[in-house]
């Protein structure tokens, strides 16, 4: 999930890769608007021009990394048919984008968690895109007649999501000391053997 990959690089870009950076070693609550204009190379004023606030400057940063993931799923979706195809898809290239970036998935697994119940609103619109293309995929299995229909839609999304959720905190929390991208067969795996209806019992993944 780079930043700054779909755009001319610049200074709002430097301010979100420094606020990445210093959040990640500091923590949320702990990183001043004085250190990260500094990591970036720009005056503190520079930040505002950009951002209104640190929750601005925290939340920009899960919207340009999902923004990016969802787009890179959008155009790589486009190639795979079948819903099982897409879902492993959908696994290689989340897990894949955030195990190249131990310090952003540092910053949305941990410190993004640490705000209150109104950033934790806007946090759930911005993940709306993503969940979109989950349901888009669960509707195409549950038609292809490869996902169960008495699973239920939500608790199918939310099983899906969370199991990509917990499998990159705990890859944050270990210290980010193996491959993250390697989980994603098992998982897939897991994830399809889970939510297949009784009759679809081979080997897909």
């Amino acid at each position: 999930m780079a930043i700054g990959t779909r755009r001319d690089s610049g200074k709002r870009d430097a301010i979100l890769r420094a606020a990445i950076q210093v959040i990640a070693e500091t923590g949320y609550h702990h990183a001043q608007i004085s250190r990260i204009a500094r990591a970036a190379g720009v005056a503190d004023g520079t930040v505002y021009l950009y951002f209104k606030n640190k929750e601005d400057l925290l939340l920009s940063i899960l919207r340009e990394s999902i923004g990016e993931v969802v787009h890179q799923l959008r155009q790589a979706l486009l190639e795979e048919r079948g819903a099982t195809a897409k879902l492993r898809r959908i696994v290689e290239v989340y897990l894949g984008d955030l195990g190249r970036d131990a310090k952003l998935a540092m910053v949305t697994q941990v410190h993004l968690r640490q705000v209150d119940a109104e950033m934790r609103r806007q946090i759930g619109d911005i993940m709306k895109p993503f969940y979109h293309l989950l349901d888009d995929v669960i509707d195409e299995g549950i038609q292809e007649g490869v996902f169960s229909q008495e699973v239920g839609h939500r608790i199918a999304r939310r099983m899906i999501f969370g199991t990509l959720d917990e499998t990159v905190t705990a890859w944050v929390l270990s210290g980010s000391k193996y491959d993250l991208g390697a989980l994603a067969p098992d998982i897939v795996r897991v994830l399809c053997y889970g939510i297949s209806s009784r009759e679809q019992v081979e080997e897909e993944v």
